[in-house]
């Protein structure tokens, strides 16, 4: 989970721990992201598999990469990593293009001359890397407790696999 210790990725670390899912917990910050990946270990149960580093060796190292960092830091984040895929992982944005006042919350919606923050990824993105689009409508509250979300979520993708793997995952959310 590519930027896993904000709160959207930290509520999805959470969740996919708990239905058993190994989970490599990337950060700007490696050591962040190793003490968040022991808290999260420690409240689960100590035997989910979590491990902590920066995005970077978390990329590296992964089949599905989820992208939970904020739309603002999306392109630079993807053209660092550009060179580190493995061949055929696949990507999960979870990105909202959202405007925030200074100091503030989210107030509204970016225009993406792309269509969307996944379109924008995808052009950032390796030939052969996948991407789907999903979990938009998750906040980060809902995301960090363990009671059962009862929603629809809407998943998009060019890719048949991606779409498939992306709705695989949401259901164990």
């Amino acid at each position: 989970i590519l930027g896993g210790t904000g709160p959207e990725g930290s509520g999805l670390a959470n969740r996919l721990a708990r239905a058993g899912e190994a989970i490599i917990i990337g950060s700007r910050d490696a050591q962040r992201a190793q003490e968040f990946a022991k808290r999260l270990q420690e409240q689960i149960d100590g035997s989910a598999q979590i491990e902590g580093t920066d995005n970077a060796s978390a990329a590296a190292q992964c089949d599905v990469a989820i992208l939970t960092i904020p739309f603002s830091g999306q392109a630079a984040l993807l053209k660092q990593l550009k060179g580190i895929w493995k061949p055929g992982t696949v990507v999960i944005d979870t990105t909202v293009p959202l405007a925030a006042s200074v100091g503030g919350g989210p107030t509204r919606m970016l225009g993406v001359w792309q269509g969307s923050a996944a379109e924008a990824a995808a052009e950032l993105l390796p030939k052969g890397i996948p991407i789907a689009a999903a979990l938009h409508n998750l906040g980060a509250e809902l995301l960090a407790g363990d009671a059962p979300i009862e929603c629809d979520v809407l998943v998009c993708s060019d890719e048949e696999p991606a779409k498939q793997l992306a709705m695989e995952l949401v259901r164990k959310i």
